[in-house]
C-alpha cells in the first residue's frame, strides 16, 4: 500500500506541473496604452509590433513641415518601434525647391519617445542604438544641386521595404546603427519645443543627414 501511495503521489504532482505549464502557456500578455511624442523634418509615420498606429499629420508634399505630433495606442510588451522617415525632396534628384533661387538639398531629422499613458514610466527614446537602413539616397553627386535639369543630372539610390520590417520576427541584424545629431545640426524649430525630451530621446537620422531621405528604423522595448 504505501508503494502505491508513493506511486500516486508522483503522478499527481506531474500531472499538477503540467497543468500549470498549460495555463502559463495561454497567459496573454497585459495590454497597455501608451504615448507617442514624434517631431520629424519633415515626415513620419509610427509602428508598434508590425501595425502603423500614426502619422504626421502635414504630407509630405508640403515643403516646410515642421511640426511635431503626439498620438496614443494600445500594445503589449514587448513593443517592436519601427518608424518611416522622410526628408521632404521634389522628386528622386533629392533636390528642393528646384527651378527657383533657393535649389538646394535638404536635410532631415526625427526625434520620438514612447511613455506609458497611465503611469507616465518613459518606455523609449531614439538612440544610437536604434537600428537605421537608408531606402533613399540622393544626390549621389551633390554638384548637380546647380543643374537647371536636376532629374537627369541627379543620380540616386532607392529601394524597396524590405517585407515585414516593422515586425517583431523582422532581423535587422545586418541594419547599420543610427546617427545622432545635435539641435544646432538639425537645426529644430517648428513644435520642436512644445515638448519636453526626455534626455534619453535624442535627435536621429541616417549616417548623411543631407543626403539620406528615406529611412526605416526599428528599435525593440521590453518596458523593463
Amino acid at each position: 500500500m504505501k508503494k502505491s501511495r508513493v506511486i500516486g503521489l508522483v503522478l499527481v504532482a506531474a500531472l499538477s506541473v503540467g497543468t500549470t505549464a498549460v495555463a502559463s502557456a495561454t497567459t496573454k500578455a497585459k495590454t497597455l496604452s501608451f504615448t507617442a511624442e514624434v517631431w520629424a523634418d519633415n515626415w513620419f509615420a509610427l509602428y508598434v509590433n508590425g501595425k502603423k498606429v500614426g502619422e504626421d499629420s502635414v504630407p509630405i508634399t508640403t515643403e516646410r513641415s515642421f511640426n511635431s505630433e503626439v498620438m496614443t495606442f494600445t500594445a503589449s510588451y514587448p513593443l517592436t518601434l519601427g518608424l518611416v522617415a522622410k526628408d521632404y525632396i521634389a522628386n528622386d534628384s533629392g533636390l528642393e525647391y528646384i527651378g527657383t533661387p533657393r535649389q538646394q538639398i535638404g536635410d532631415g531629422g526625427i526625434i520620438a519617445q514612447v511613455r506609458e499613458t497611465k503611469s507616465g514610466k518613459f518606455v523609449a527614446g531614439t538612440s544610437s542604438k536604434w537600428r537605421a537602413l537608408v531606402i533613399h539616397k540622393a544626390p549621389l553627386n551633390p554638384d548637380c544641386v546647380t543643374s537647371t535639369n536636376p532629374t537627369t543630372d541627379c543620380t540616386f539610390e532607392k529601394s524597396a521595404e524590405p517585407k515585414g520590417w516593422s515586425t517583431s520576427t523582422f532581423k535587422d541584424t545586418k541594419w547599420p546603427f543610427a546617427t545622432l545629431y545635435t539641435e544646432e545640426a538639425v537645426g529644430v524649430k517648428d513644435g520642436y519645443n512644445s515638448i519636453k525630451w526626455n534626455t534619453n530621446s535624442k535627435l536621429i537620422w541616417g549616417s548623411d543627414l543631407k543626403l539620406d531621405n528615406t529611412i526605416l528604423m526599428r528599435y525593440i522595448a521590453t518596458g523593463k
